[in-house]
């Protein structure tokens, strides 16, 4: 399997580089007191036409630019998004090139008030940075004018481009991010299974050695989910750039239609995609007990990491409650009989059968999945109609039903990610060995059951299984577990994670956990001689007085 790295990572997108003396250039949107809610920045550029300049202002403390990686010390430029104003009216956010800082002497310029955010859980290199404006001019040829102009005399050309444009960006971060959810998962995973299979502890049998803790199979059921979720995530982020640049070739001909599907995916996958992997890799530094906890093995720096991802670049709830509208706009649709796009075309299906017959195949799995989704989408359409009849706004019914909309949307999300990894792994071994193809439906098969065995409610409910079918599934879920384990850990050598990049003491390829762990005991700075001086200056004497 090939890792791709896609693109830059979100807040701090370096543009260019003006000179060997100048620093890249940044850019940044979120506010003090705003994120997601672009419509709501604070920060002000407004055009002088006498002297063909716009004045770039922070009117309020929550107007301060937050968060932009580089900011704090490092950049010299950076694009800013303001509310741009020109002969008396706001035109809306609009993004603008500004120096920040003298390029001799790295010194802010007047008017801008800039710095470094300060420690964070992590990300500690990355230079988070704060920037404020007071009054600060920009001549007329700073502001990005591929979209809108504002030219000499302040009167405002919008450019013949659909608006929808200018998504393809933030859709782009959140589509690389997929692939940064997987990666980082299968980086953790393969930590814990390569100590797993080291580690050994008890002794169930009398007489026997102590076994291996991959062998037990809470160790497994732990641990084997998150292999089979780094590849789901993998191969749905691949589909994702795939229908990601079918969109975008289609939005450069002038065709948008395919925009609001491609922004729901992208929004409910970044959510569920960093969700799952955070939760995973916190579960496998449980996995790995108490040296798990050691900053040695590294999973508390790949924790920190990609925790950070589940709330930049759209926060968890937000982007489920975006994907929220647009199934509620599909599921209308389907009432309404009209053509549904590929991604929620269930929807139509599950408005003509009643609850899905259940077998137990993959198949079945998949389309209970659907027919989970589509009832909980359903329910929730219901849910606003109450609210409006019994006199509620449109809004208001909304905002009373959003707890179930975010459910709703991850129960698409996760129908995606089950349809996608099923389909893609059997698309790709259908010309491989026998023993791959056999390996790969085992890993996505537990991926399928793992998630059916957790939302056996939603099932009851929506489906026609059985409690025997669900003893029968606990069965194969747990058949599963015995038959991944004798590749488990060729499994995660073959996401080919080279040492270097794992720097684990725990998750090296040549298996020496506890040489590795003494080793680190030598590197800290309190065993580089036996007594510090700090014993003679302070706790000794402390010690003497008690006695």
């Amino acid at each position: 399997m090939e890792w791709k790295v896609l693109g830059p990572r979100c807040y701090g997108i370096p543009l260019r580089r003006t000179s060997r003396r100048s620093r890249p250039s940044f850019c940044t949107w979120t506010e003090l007191g705003h994120g997601t809610f672009i419509r709501g920045l604070e920060t002000t550029a407004t055009y002088d036409p006498e002297t063909e300049e716009f004045v770039l202002h922070s009117p309020t403390l929550t107007s301060y630019k937050w968060w932009a990686g580089g900011l704090g010390k490092t950049a010299n430029h950076c694009v800013v998004l303001a509310q741009m104003s020109t002969k008396g009216k706001c035109y809306g956010i609009h993004p603008f090139i500004v120096q920040i800082r003298d390029l001799e002497t790295h010194m802010p310029l007047p008017g801008i008030k800039v710095g470094e955010l300060g420690p964070r859980m992590g990300y500690n290199t990355a230079d988070n940075g704060f920037l404020a404006f007071d009054h600060h001019r920009i001549p007329r040829q700073h502001m990005l004018m591929k979209n809108a102009q504002v030219e000499k005399d302040g009167t405002y050309v919008k450019a013949a481009r659909h608006e929808k444009l200018t998504y393809g960006t933030m859709v782009f971060v959140r589509v690389t991010l997929v692939h940064d959810a997987a990666f980082n998962l299968a980086k953790a995973v393969t930590i814990a299974v390569r100590y797993s299979a080291v580690r050994r502890q008890s002794q169930p049998k009398p007489d026997e050695p102590e076994p291996q803790i991959l062998d037990y199979p809470t160790q497994q059921h732990k641990l084997f989910i998150h292999i089979a979720t780094s590849h789901a995530l993998v191969l749905t982020g691949e589909w994702l750039w795939r229908t990601f640049t079918a969109v975008l070739a289609d939005m450069k001909k002038g065709n948008v239609n395919n925009l609001p599907e491609l922004h729901a995916l992208s929004s409910c996958l970044k959510a569920v995609s960093t969700s799952d992997s955070a939760l995973g890799i916190e579960e496998c530094r449980y996995a790995c007990g108490g040296h798990g906890y050691m900053m040695s093995s590294n999973l508390p720096s790949i924790y920190s990491y990609v925790v950070a991802t589940r709330i930049y670049e759209g926060d968890y709830t937000v982007l489920l409650l975006q994907t929220a509208r647009f199934l509620v706009k599909a599921w209308e649709q389907a009432q309404a009989g009209k053509q549904l796009t590929p991604t929620v075309a269930y929807f139509s299906q599950a408005l003509k059968n009643g609850k899905e017959t259940w077998d137990g195949s993959a198949e079945s799995i998949i389309k209970s999945f659907q027919r989970i989704a589509a009832g909980k989408v359903s329910a929730c359409v219901n849910n606003i109609k109450e609210h409006i009849k019994s006199g509620m706004s449109y809004e208001d019914a909304w905002l009373k039903t959003t707890v179930q909309l975010v459910a709703a949307a991850e129960a698409h999300c996760r129908t995606l990610i089950c349809s996608v990894y099923w389909e893609e792994v059997t698309r790709l071994t259908a010309s491989s060995s026998p023993n791959v193809k056999i390996v790969m439906t085992q890993l996505s098969m537990i991926y399928l059951v793992y998630w059916a065995l957790r939302m056996t409610g939603d099932l009851l409910r929506y489906t026609s299984i059985s409690e025997k079918d669900l003893d029968d599934l606990q069965r194969k879920y747990e058949e599963l577990l015995t038959l991944i384990r004798p590749n488990a850990v060729g499994l995660v050598d073959a996401f080919d994670i080279r040492d270097e990049i794992l720097r684990s003491s725990l998750g090296s390829y040549d298996g020496r956990v506890y040489e590795r762990l003494v080793e680190e005991t030598t590197r800290t700075p309190l065993n580089a001689e036996p007594v510090n001086q700090s014993f003679h200056t302070y706790l000794k004497p402390l010690m003497q007085g008690k006695l």
